[in-house]
């Protein structure tokens, strides 16, 4: 009969292994990779979100199949585990939550949930624990004030940047009479803020109008319009934003000779379904990957490539959102295949590297100093009936930026 110090020795290694074993291999590489992020159930985020975040799963899914994600730093693959949260489109409620996958989880990747008010509670909580936050769609101008080590924006270029070719194209149609809505909050006042300025200095002095997110009298606002007869109204809005205009413009019976706005090119048929195709006709917006396809890339596949996979894995026609999500998953693993320490130093620096010399399903990849993505163009692209019922996509300016489908 063993002694009881044995059987107390042997408890207690048993024990310890039980708590420490899946921390570390033996030669000190963590078991998996997690990557910490949030997601909305509900509320104004949550369709773009929860699209989103199956992209980045369907990313997730496909490099664990392979064996996981090579990482540098231990020379090995190793699988990716996901741990997410639903933060139901509050700010607040996201900021308990990015402290959390900081502080208890201790996720070795973080990334933000979706949008520009869902990301900015992450910024100051990630650079105060030392740690990158990888930036997948939240774009707002004010994110980027300074050189950083803790922030990449790495699916969506810098807001202030989407209107310059829309300000060029509506410079080169000699619109005069222009309205301007927007939304009052970091993503969609930096883009109106830009456009105003480029406008302005071109000698067009815009109408202004700010929408609050929730209560915006957009009949009102329409038939105010309808008085003031714009060459081109622009709405700078979120995808709620953007269906009530087009339904005030249905019920109010108004037409302009141009109208803009920003999500029918990353959720055309969220859009479509609720407005109806007629009601987006002829209308401008943003162009996004799938609508607009990158056939040349140098790390993951191209568009059209991760149409046919996703469709297949899926069973569903993806949509900008998801693209955004598996270009995420893409950045994260050629920052791990390239840093050569497993740290957020390291990984910030390997995001560095691969910028300006990679291509993706979104296009050219391209971090500057302050963490802005200065890379990815968005073409500017009218909504053309298909002839089917339906709209297709078609890119009005610059034409050599993208191929329209």
């Amino acid at each position: 009969m063993p002694k009881l110090s044995a059987i107390v020795f042997t408890a207690a290694l048993l024990l310890f292994g039980a708590f420490a074993g899946p921390e570390a291999l033996a030669d000190g590489a963590p078991r998996q990779v997690t990557i910490g992020t949030l997601y909305a159930s509900v509320g104004p985020f949550a369709v773009a979100s929860q699209n989103e975040l199956k992209g980045l799963e369907f990313w997730a899914d496909r490099v664990n199949q392979g064996g996981g994600v090579f990482v540098k730093a231990f020379g090995k693959k190793l699988p990716v585990k996901i741990i997410k949260y639903d933060d139901r489109s509050a700010d607040y409620t996201a900021r308990d939550l990015y402290a959390r996958l900081i502080e208890q989880d201790h996720v070795d990747v973080l990334v933000s949930d979706f949008g520009s008010v869902l990301t900015e509670p992450a910024i100051r909580l990630a650079k105060d624990h030392h740690m990158l936050l990888i930036d997948q769609t939240g774009s707002s101008a004010s994110f980027f004030p300074a050189p950083t080590d803790y922030l990449a924006d790495v699916s969506i270029p810098s807001s202030q940047l989407w209107p310059v070719p829309l300000s060029q194209f509506v410079l080169q149609q000699k619109y005069k009479q222009v309205a301007i809505l927007f939304a009052l909050n970091p993503f969609d006042s930096s883009q109106a803020k830009t456009f105003a300025h480029i406008l302005l200095k071109n000698g067009i002095y815009p109408y202004f109008k700010a929408l609050r997110n929730s209560d915006a009298d957009f009949p009102a606002i329409v038939r105010s319009l309808q008085a003031a007869h714009p060459d081109a109204v622009f709405e700078f809005g979120y995808a709620p934003n953007d269906v009530a205009f087009f339904r005030a413009m249905s019920q109010t019976g108004a037409h302009f000779p141009m109208t803009f706005t920003i999500f029918p090119g990353q959720l055309q048929q969220v859009i479509t379904k609720q407005v109806g195709a007629k009601a987006l006709a002829y209308s401008y917006t943003y162009a996004t990957p799938p609508l607009v396809t990158y056939e040349h890339v140098t790390y993951g596949m191209n568009t059209q490539a991760f149409v046919s996979a996703f469709q297949d894995a899926t069973h569903a026609q993806p949509d900008f959102l998801n693209v955004a999500g598996y270009n995420t998953g893409l950045i994260v693993q050629h920052m791990l295949d390239t840093a050569p320490r497993f740290d957020q130093l390291a990984f910030h620096q390997a995001i560095m590297d691969i910028s300006g010399n990679t291509t993706t399903l979104l296009g050219p990849f391209k971090v500057d100093a302050n963490g802005a993505q200065i890379g990815q163009p968005l073409p500017v692209a009218q909504l053309v009936p298909d002839g089917n019922g339906g709209n297709k996509m078609v890119v009005v300016y610059p034409t050599e930026k993208a191929h329209a489908r």
